[in-house]
């Protein structure tokens, strides 16, 4: 067989060689052990925690090191591709503070090495396709979607691993003049790799290979053995053919992927081989768990779990500190450690390692994730915190315009108890702030909870004595002293602890009567303290809110 002969008839319109894109896409000037790192989604309109989960990690290692973190769009699958997909992962990933230093954009692309989108780059993979063929390593088959389901109908009887291999590539050794044949009569075909591996052999004689993964030591597995599709008919390259000469060409140095994409390993070490590439650092993550309703461990599911989506989050409100804080948690084992020694250290000072990633499941926590945030925004400043409420408001609340009229207003009203010495730890994500603050808004207040059973019969006795003697300009210790009046002239005790000895002599005690006071205020048996609410709703706000109750 001429293969040189067999090649340039298969790609007549590729003049370029290998070696032009070589020069074309250089080695990277990069300081010694700079990490070259990518992501690429697919645009099918859903990113999910995953996505962001291995975003994180290849952020770390690259800017880390002194090193790139680019962004490409691996587009390839047309019968997936969604619709402005791209704009959706673009938003998402910098609304989570994922920033790239090349790759595709919302105003085009940025980088030397691109396109950075995978179906702009047809001609580079027909180019190394044509250079496979060439050297014997790749070839055209013919075989037909009913000619394959024969064979796997075949191999399933045959009990058979299924595939085209061996004995079932039946387009493997066709002579020049069958394939000319083929193409004249314009027979559609595809270009398959031939491989080396041969799974027929007794077990001992299988071929294996050894790489060292980073985060799961040494691999060992057997040669890949199946004739993997390269070009697809429509002349479009598989997932495995196209990201192997990407991360060469782009000069990725590791490669960070969840553990799904381990039973495809043996196929892109062979490719890298094959292509005569130096093969890049794989790092197989753990996949994403959580515990069921019985307490059992499952991988997070796209059906089952919205939380898996990041619409989830945008929607909710999550700051982006705390998602990658929390991330870093399920990342890196010793990170908690390293934060209760650091509390007030910058997340980026802490050193991500890969040897710190678990290789046996991540296991998400929404409390656990609520919980982190609940200490990561107690460090963001209130200023910082309207900013993002703002921010968050204009593209999922626009209704909420009004609140963000008075900025010192509602920074006090976000300061609330965040600066004692054991401060209140009360705002999780954006929603939940709007909820727990709304009752500083007229537009949004309104009674939820229940008067005390206890004071029923004198709410508004309670409420009138309260406004009789209301003064704004009176601390806390004499506010609270005139309430402890107010309760014992209507017969409640002053002390709780008084009403707990001989509840047979009182109505109640003075905490059911503040509560009366601070539900009509705030509409709620829990908040935080009443005067200090009081001094941020203002003297009118006040008297007249507890003025309409009555």
């Amino acid at each position: 067989m001429d293969h040189n002969k067999l090649a340039e008839m298969l790609f007549p319109d590729i003049k370029e060689t290998p070696q032009y894109y070589e020069e074309k896409f250089p080695p990277r000037s990069l300081p010694q052990d700079a990490k070259v790192t990518r992501l690429g989604p697919s645009p099918t309109g859903f990113i999910h925690l995953g996505n962001l989960f291995g975003a994180f990690a290849d952020e770390r290692l690259a800017h880390q090191s002194g090193g790139i973190f680019y962004l490409r769009i691996e587009d390839t699958d047309d019968k997936r591709y969604v619709e402005g997909a791209v704009d959706i992962i673009l938003n998402s990933l910098r609304f989570f503070s994922i920033n790239f230093d090349e790759g595709a954009t919302s105003d085009g692309e940025t980088g030397a090495y691109g396109s950075y989108t995978q179906s702009k780059r047809g001609p580079i993979y027909r180019c190394f396709a044509k250079k496979l063929v060439a050297e014997g390593k790749a070839y055209p088959c013919f075989l037909t979607e009913e000619e394959i389901s024969d064979i796997r109908k075949r191999q399933e009887a045959a009990k058979e691993n299924p595939g085209i291999y061996g004995k079932w590539a039946l387009c493997r050794d066709l002579t020049l003049q069958e394939i000319e044949e083929k193409l004249k009569a314009n027979l559609p075909y595809v270009i398959r790799l031939r491989s080396d591996g041969d799974m027929t052999l007794p077990e001992d004689q299988i071929k294996r290979f050894t790489v060292i993964d980073a985060i799961r030591g040494e691999l060992s597995m057997p040669v890949n053995d199946q004739d993997t599709v390269l070009l697809k008919a429509n002349g479009i390259p598989t997932y495995h053919f196209a990201h192997v000469i990407d991360d060469h060409l782009m000069r990725t140095t590791h490669v960070v992927r969840g553990a799904e994409w381990l039973p495809s390993l043996p196929i892109h070490v062979e490719l890298f081989e094959k292509l005569g590439f130096d093969i890049p650092v794989y790092c197989h993550t753990a996949q994403l768990m959580k515990l069921d309703e019985d307490g059992n461990k499952r991988k997070l599911s796209k059906r089952k779990d919205p939380e898996l989506s990041l619409d989830f989050y945008r929607n909710l409100g999550y700051h982006p500190a705390a998602v990658r804080e929390y991330l870093l948690t399920i990342l890196n084992s010793n990170f908690e450690e390293w934060r209760i020694a650091n509390p007030a250290s910058d997340i980026d000072e802490f050193k991500f390692t890969t040897e710190k990633m678990s290789n046996s499941g991540a296991l998400f926590d929404l409390n656990k994730l609520n919980d982190v945030s609940k200490d990561v925004l107690l460090r963001i400043s209130a200023s910082d915190l309207f900013s993002f409420l703002k921010d968050w408001s204009c593209e999922f609340r626009p209704d909420l315009e009004y609140i963000f009229k008075d900025r010192d207003y509602l920074e006090k009203i976000l300061d609330i108890g965040r600066n004692e010495a054991k401060p209140r730890k009360d705002h999780i994500y954006a929603q939940q702030i709007i909820q727990n603050i709304s009752y500083f808004f007229d537009d949004m207040f309104k009674i939820e909870d229940s008067f005390p059973k206890e004071a029923e019969s004198d709410v508004k006795e309670i409420i009138s004595g309260y406004l009789s003697s209301y003064d704004h300009n009176d601390d806390q210790e004499i506010w609270f002293s005139k309430i402890r009046e107010l309760a014992v002239s209507l017969g409640y005790a002053a002390k709780p602890k008084d009403f707990k000895k001989h509840p047979e002599e009182y109505k109640g005690h003075v905490g059911h009567v503040s509560t009366v006071i601070r539900i009509a205020l705030m509409g709620r048996s829990q908040s935080p303290d009443i005067w200090e609410i009081q001094q941020i709703l203002g003297e009118a706000r006040t008297r007249d809110r507890l003025e309409k109750f009555l």
